[in-house]
């Protein structure tokens, strides 16, 4: 039997796979009862609502400013002033748009994202997702250690002893079987990542250069430099809107036992969160561009202890100290979130109890899971010449290359109406997201040929950028008539939103595969092998030195 968007579908009915995520909303600056279904009147009610509720859209989006993020927003600084703080705008209504669907997806399904792409496009493409999650995730966890020994470094705090701290922290915070206490420790580290803000007035940019920054595109250091510049801006796409951030918001939300009647505050808490990483992304390439300005570690980036040390040189210890402090604590909120995202795409997929609610005795298999990754990056890091800078290269590139991939399977699940049913995609949403797609492919293609081919020209990149942009004004084009035809004979009926809950899945038909989709996802999938495999060895020459 199957659903319309007029039928709701009870709670005990849904498709929740995990019993412990029905329930009150225990936040950690509020709780809200399952059996609270009276309006929100009033600004004090609201405020309270919304004060249950902050929680995923905050941690995920601090937990993007992590140990990658503080590299690369420090070498667009250090290396290029204030010239590339406009790409923070641009991402913005990116950073929105991803987010907001797949809370959309959390809220109404109760069920993960590789979950869903397991059930809606085949165990082929499960697997390849949470497979990919898994390594990725693995690799990213390493740099947020990483970002641990160079803050520990620059304090003057012996590197072992911290990383083993640093573990044991990230490990028992999630450990204590109740998922208040768990968030706030989260929103506690996510309110120290203000310290950012201290640095910034320490430093005092100049205000004009940074809004002229703000409000002027323009790739610096000519065309002899674009090939250079378009990977930095490629990276800062990589570290503002990545992979395991769609796993990971989509679960927390769910583990949260959200549901559609606070989807509005849940978006405030979006914003928060978006607005949260900016001011920090924005403070870290002003303040950096302000202490190596006019000095010869201007244009030589080395990494996040050596901007500790500029800003030491240029606005006193204090400064060094508070971006060192800075750096650990996004470190730490960067592994708690990216250990829990792949902890839960996997006990999503196998069926394993998965949730903050439970104890370790309830849900061995999750916490297994987090632990075993935490401690395994812990002991890549502590291992003697491993090679780090590596380490981070080959995530941020992996991470380039699967990025459109993850995309396009949020944005094929949003406009499955057995899924989402009244929540489906608008035809802006469509449109702005399909855009957004066609530009990552593009800067996914351009990253690899880069890594590749170190020495690509700017006009080979050009020719790339130019060759993908046809490709995808044509598919959207055929898309959108297509996609308007079928919106005429079947209209989204959104009516009952705040009630609609996703059937079972088993309750769901598999959607039809067209030739044109089949096309799509072959050429998308032979592109993400061929693409991964050249990146692998690429990676592994470099190691050996050939």
């Amino acid at each position: 039997m199957t659903h319309t968007a007029l039928d709701p579908v009870p709670a005990e009915r849904a498709a929740v796979l995990d019993d412990a995520h029905l329930g009150d909303i225990r936040g950690a600056l509020g709780t809200i009862r399952l059996d609270d279904h009276g309006a929100r009147r009033g600004l004090s009610a609201k405020l309270k609502t919304l004060l249950a509720i902050v929680g995923p859209g905050l941690i995920v989006m601090v937990g993007d400013n992590d140990a990658g993020a503080f590299a690369t927003y420090g070498q667009a600084g250090q290396n290029y002033g204030t010239h590339l703080l406009w790409t923070l705008l641009l991402l913005v209504p990116v950073l929105y748009v991803n987010q907001e669907m797949v809370l959309r997806l959390g809220a109404v399904t109760g069920v993960g994202h590789a979950r869903l792409i397991l059930e809606r496009f085949g165990k082929f493409w499960g697997a390849f997702s949470v497979i990919d999650l898994f390594l990725l995730n693995a690799l990213t966890l390493v740099t947020e250690f990483i970002g641990i020994t160079l803050a520990a470094g620059y304090l003057g705090l012996p590197k072992a002893a911290s990383v083993v701290l640093a573990a044991l922290v990230i490990v028992a915070s999630a450990f204590t079987g109740s998922f208040r206490r768990f968030e706030r420790i989260a929103i506690c580290l996510c309110a120290a990542s203000l310290l950012l803000v201290p640095v910034y007035f320490l430093v005092h940019p100049a205000a004009s250069q940074m809004a002229l920054g703000l409000i002027t595109p323009g790739l610096p250091g000519g065309s002899g430099e674009l090939s250079t510049v378009m990977l930095l801006i490629i990276g800062i796409v990589g570290t503002t809107v990545a992979p395991w951030q769609l796993f990971f918001q989509q679960s927390y939300v769910i583990d949260k036992r959200i549901t559609p009647r606070f989807m509005r505050y849940e978006k405030a808490d979006l914003w928060i969160g978006i607005v949260i990483v900016v001011i920090g992304g924005a403070a870290m390439m002003g303040f950096t561009a302000a202490a190596f300005a006019g000095t010869t570690g201007f244009g030589n980036f080395g990494d996040a202890a050596g901007i500790a040390h500029g800003l030491e040189v240029h606005a006193g210890k204090l400064a060094g100290v508070l971006y060192a402090i800075a750096l650990l604590d996004a470190s730490v909120i960067g592994a708690f979130a990216v250990s829990l995202s792949t902890a839960y795409a996997i006990g999503d997929v196998f069926g394993m109890k998965h949730s903050l609610h439970r104890g370790v005795k309830g849900a061995k298999g999750f916490y297994a899971i987090y632990a075993g990754l935490v401690a395994a990056a812990a002991v890549i890091v502590l291992i003697p010449g491993s090679p780090l800078g590596l380490l981070t290269e080959g995530v941020q590139t992996l991470a380039g290359v699967l990025l459109p991939s993850a995309s396009v399977f949020l944005l094929l699940l949003c406009n499955d109406k057995q899924v989402l049913g009244p929540w489906v995609n608008g035809p802006r949403t469509n449109a702005f997201t399909a855009v957004v797609v066609g530009v990552l492919v593009s800067l996914s293609v351009v990253l690899t040929a880069s890594v590749l081919f170190p020495d690509i020209s700017a006009d080979a990149i050009t020719g790339i950028m130019a060759g993908c942009a046809a490709a995808g004004i044509l598919a959207a084009g055929y898309a959108g008539t297509r996609r308007r035809t079928a919106a005429r004979q079947d209209p989204v009926d959104r009516t009952g939103r705040d009630t609609w809950r996703m059937p079972p899945l088993e309750t769901l038909t598999r959607p039809a595969m067209s030739t044109t989709r089949r096309i799509g996802m072959g050429t998308l999938r032979t592109y993400l092998l061929i693409a991964m495999i050249l990146v692998v060895v690429k990676i592994v020459q470099v190691a050996l030195g050939g």
